[in-house]
């Protein structure tokens, strides 16, 4: 794919595979990339084309300072660069920020008050509701007694998730839960929430395997025109039943692929944007779930025959470069190893995933989330960040162990110990 490549890249929040994608991606067609992220065991830092790295986190630091980062490296750069978000709130940053960004940095202007509403779970869902798309019945209770009344009429299983994800997965690290009683709703909720700022929402469950899960990964331009758009579905997550994709393939899906243009055209939204639909069997429609204003994680495993895929076809309209048609090879697979390795576990100890069945889901593979011939050190950084936290975690057990076991032990032979007078007398 020949394209002009003067330009540098900059990924805003480069987190695990995500940001590694769009770095491998660009940096194949001799784009200078750099990433953006704090952890300094980010995959992307340690890519063969990956050109500089900034510890930053955007998310945390003040919003001057990062500002004063940002426009620290673009004096570096020396040019203007293409800067690509890879989280909402990344993605909300750069549209706070417009103003004084776009000096530095070559981006879309949108709007941050539409991108708050999509990233919120209950904003999407008045959206939805507003625009005809079907999506899950939700309620959303602002204190304990909302919940008792919900419970009055309520059908179990459910699943309780926040309204702001990133919130909870702080907090707890889980974005949702399915719940299957009063006790256990009331419980999570009351260990959960937050009375000051209420974050959690009850959302009706919808029945299915993973792979009624779909997924739309698009690029609408400044006049909101869609540029290119792919539709595939889950085939397994992590977690399991609830989780990040892990394993994906190409599908075409007319209704997704309809429903979702047509939302977005009608908030007349521009951006890169990936969407989540669950397939409901009860009334054979497709339920809008999740709404990322930014570059999907998964974003490549929708790579075009002609090797473009959203980051490139980004890429080549903000450098103003025409951006040609795409499309997808039916049945192209793509996998995050390691994730895919857990959920897999998790499935097989469910009885849901036979050796037999787990080896044939991996057939037909093109494309991996870490691993690379070309570009193997994110792979070996990958595994060895999932071996010190395993060995974080077990440590955290033995810990609880030990101390569940002294808090037993002790009064046995505290009650066998002589008191100082009965000591005395003996």
């Amino acid at each position: 794919m020949a394209i002009d490549a003067t330009t540098p890249v900059v990924v805003l929040k480069s987190i695990a595979h995500g940001g590694l994608g769009v770095v491998r991606s660009l940096g194949r067609l001799g784009i200078n990339a750099y990433t953006i992220e704090a952890d300094a065991w980010t995959p992307a830092f340690y890519s063969r084309y990956n050109r500089g790295a900034v510890r930053l986190d955007i998310e945390t630091a003040p919003a001057e300072r990062a500002l004063y980062e940002l426009e620290r490296l673009a004096k570096r750069l020396g040019v203007p660069s293409v800067i690509i978000p890879s989280t909402d709130y990344a993605a909300i940053f750069l549209a706070d920020h417009y103003g004084r960004l776009q000096r530095s940095f070559i981006f879309l202007e949108q709007s941050p008050e539409l991108l708050r509403k999509l990233y919120s779970k209950r904003e999407m869902y008045y959206l939805a509701k507003q625009h005809g798309v079907f999506t899950a019945e939700t309620s959303f209770p602002l204190c304990r007694q909302d919940v008792l009344t919900f419970l009055e009429t309520a059908t179990f299983p459910l699943v309780l998730k926040a309204i702001d994800g990133t919130r909870l997965d702080a907090r707890c690290g889980k974005k949702m839960f399915i719940v299957n009683s009063a006790n256990e709703l009331l419980d999570l909720y009351d260990a959960l929430e937050d009375p000051r700022t209420p974050n959690l929402m009850l959302q009706e469950y919808i029945a299915g395997v993973d792979d009624s899960v779909w997924m739309f990964n698009a690029y609408f331009n400044r006049n909101s025109e869609c540029l290119i758009a792919h539709t595939g579905k889950k085939l397994r997550q992590c977690p399991a039943f609830s989780g990040y994709t892990s394993l994906g393939v190409c599908m075409r899906n007319d209704v997704v692929h309809e429903t979702a243009t047509r939302f977005l055209r009608g908030l007349n939204y521009s951006g890169l944007v990936d969407i989540d639909f669950r397939y409901d069997a009860r009334d054979r429609t497709y339920k809008m779930l999740d709404v990322n204003p930014r570059l999907g994680a998964t974003f490549r495993l929708f790579v075009a025959e002609n090797d473009l895929d959203l980051a490139r076809a980004y890429y080549l309209d903000m450098t103003g470069q025409r951006v040609p048609p795409a499309s997808v090879k039916e049945g192209r697979k793509w996998i995050v190893g390691d994730l895919d390795f857990a959920s897999s576990l998790r499935y097989y100890k469910c009885g849901q995933l036979k050796p037999i069945e787990w080896l044939a889901s991996l057939r037909g593979i093109e494309d991996s989330a870490f691993f690379a011939i070309d570009d193997p050190i994110p792979f070996f950084v990958r595994v060895a960040s999932d071996i010190r936290d395993i060995s974080k975690r077990i440590v955290r057990k033995v810990r609880a162990i030990c101390a569940a076991s002294q808090e037993e032990v002790a009064p046995q032979f505290g009650d066998a110990l002589p008191t100082r007078s009965e000591a005395k007398a003996a």
